[in-house]
C-alpha cells in the first residue's frame, strides 16, 4: 500500500525547474518507493537503476561512461553514494543537455557523497531530506504546510484532524513513521528493527566506521536512545557502551548525517548570557527508540519512566519533518540556562520567537506560561506561545498562548 508523501508536489516542481534532484535519507523511509511512483505518472519513460546490485555498481565505478551509454536520461539512480565517480559524468551530462528533470538521486549516506555532490553538481542540483512518516501523512492529510503557531492555522487543521488521545498518541510513538510498519507490511516491530539495525551496521555503518564492534555499536545505540530528548552527555553514552568518548561522539556524528538522530541547539544570543550550549539529542523516528529502550507495548511506553521523553522527542521530530518535507530549514531551538530554567522548544520565524512547552496533560495549568518570560530580553519579538499537550481540542488560555492538542502537528 503506496502512503502520499507530502513532498511530492514540491518534487513536482523541482523537476522543472533543476536538472539534478538529490533525495537522502534513512534506508527505508521510502525514498524510492516515492521517486518510481512519481516516475508512473510522467510521460518521459523514465528508467530506475539501483546501485544495491553489485554488477550494476561494480560498471558505474570502473567504467561510468559505459555505464550511462546502457542507461540513458531521464534517469533515477538509486544508493548513488556507492559510486561517487558518476557525478563528474552526470555534470557533463546536464551540462550538455540542458534539460530539467534529467537526474534523481537518492542516497542515504550524507558523509560519501556530498563532497562528490558539492564538487560537481553545485548549482545543478536540488537536495531534499525525507524522513519517516509524519502523522499528516498517515492521517492523509496533504493540505499540511509547515507547522506555526497561529490561531487560524490550527484551526483549519483541527477541522480535518482527528484529535488523538493520549493512547492513541504512544501508539503513533510505539510504531513510529516506516512505511513498512505503518502500511502494515511488517506486523512484529522488534523483528522489523532488528533486522533493520543489522542492515544499517552491515551496509552503512561500516563504510562510515571501519572495525566497528557489533555489539558496543548496539550498546551505544541503547546508551543513545535512553537519552532522547536530553542534553547529549558523550561521556555518559560512552560509560554505558563501554566506548570511549571519542569514539561515541564519531558515531553520534554517523547517525546524524545518516539522518537517524538530529540535535537540536541551544538557543543563545549577547544578551541571553546565561544560557548553555550543549544541544539535545532526538530521533527522527521513536518506534526506533521505544525498540532500542526495550518498551514492549504503546501501554508500557506510555505509563514508563520515559514517557515524557518519548512524548518531546515525538513532537519535536513531528514539527521538523513538516518543514522537510516542504523543503525548508527549520529554525528550532530549545532555551535553557544555568538556572536550570528551561523551555521545551523556540520557533524562529518572521523575526519572532515561539515558545512552546510539552506536556502530557489533557488540562494544563496556566502557570506552565510563565517559563515563556525568560525570551522577554531576547532582541526578537516573542510570538505567540503554546502548550502541545493531550488536549482534546484547540483553545488557549489568553490570546497570547494556546492550548494546541499534539495531533494538530
Amino acid at each position: 500500500m503506496y502512503i502520499k508523501r507530502h513532498m511530492e508536489q514540491l518534487l513536482g516542481q523541482i523537476t522543472t525547474q533543476y536538472p539534478v534532484l538529490l533525495v537522502t535519507g534513512p534506508r527505508q523511509v521510502g525514498k524510492t518507493t516515492m521517486l518510481e511512483h512519481l516516475a508512473q505518472k510522467e510521460s518521459r519513460g523514465r528508467e530506475t537503476v539501483t546501485l544495491d546490485d553489485l554488477t550494476v555498481r561494480e560498471l558505474a565505478k570502473t567504467d561510468p561512461k559505459m555505464f550511462f551509454q546502457l542507461h540513458k536520461p531521464p534517469l533515477l539512480i538509486d544508493e548513488v553514494q556507492y559510486a561517487p565517480e558518476l557525478f563528474p559524468y552526470i555534470k557533463m551530462m546536464v551540462d550538455s543537455r540542458r534539460q530539467p528533470g534529467d537526474f534523481w538521486l537518492t542516497g542515504s549516506q550524507l558523509f560519501s557523497m556530498m563532497e562528490g555532490v558539492q564538487e560537481s553538481l553545485a548549482g545543478r542540483v536540488a537536495l531534499l531530506q525525507l524522513s519517516p512518516l509524519s502523522y499528516g501523512e498517515i492521517m492523509e492529510d496533504d493540505n499540511t504546510p509547515p507547522f506555526r503557531v497561529e490561531l487560524s492555522a490550527l484551526t483549519e487543521r483541527q477541522n480535518r484532524r482527528t484529535v488523538l488521545d493520549t493512547p492513541a498518541i504512544f501508539q503513533r510513538i510505539f510504531t513510529g513513521g516506516m512505511p513498512a510498519l505503518v502500511s502494515g507490511q511488517y506486523a512484529n516491530p522488534n523483528i522489523f528493527y532488528s533486522s533493520y539495525i543489522s542492515t544499517y551496521l552491515d551496509r552503512d555503518v561500516r563504510r562510515l566506521s571501519a572495525g566497528i564492534d557489533d555489539l558496543k555499536f548496539l550498546g551505544f545505540l541503547r546508551a543513545a536512545a535512553a537519552r532522547a530528548s536530553q542534553q547529549v552527555n558523550y561521556k555518559g553514552i560512552a560509560d554505558d557502551a563501554e566506548i570511549d568518548q571519542a569514539t561515541a561522539k564519531s558515531w553520534l556524528h554517523i547517525l546524524e548525517a545518516l539522518g537517524i538522530v538530529f540535535l537540536l541547539r541551544p538557543y543563545s544570543n549577547n544578551v541571553l548570557k546565561r544560557t548553555v550550549s550543549t544541544p539535545k539529542l532526538y530521533f527522527y523516528d521513536t518506534g526506533l527508540v521505544c525498540y532500542l529502550t526495550r518498551w514492549s507495548s504503546p501501554e508500557t511506553a506510555m505509563n514508563g519512566a520515559m514517557n515524557g521523553a518519548l512524548l518531546e522527542n515525538y513532537t519535536v521530530a513531528e514539527i521538523a519533518k513538516t518543514y522537510q518535507n516542504a523543503g525548508q530549514e527549520p529554525f528550532l531551538y530549545y532555551y535553557r540556562d544555568k538556572d536550570a530554567r528551561e523551555i521545551d522548544l523556540l520557533l524562529e520565524q518572521d523575526g519572532k520567537l515561539f515558545p512552546i512547552e510539552i506536556k502530557k496533560m489533557a488540562a494544563p495549568p496556566k502557570k506552565l506560561t510563565k517559563v515563556f518570560e525568560l525570551i522577554g530580553k531576547s532582541p526578537l519579538e516573542r510570538g505567540t506561545g503554546a502548550v502541545l499537550c493531550m488536549a482534546d481540542q484547540l483553545g488557549g488560555f489568553d490570546q497570547d498562548n494556546l492550548i494546541v492538542p499534539i495531533s494538530l502537528i
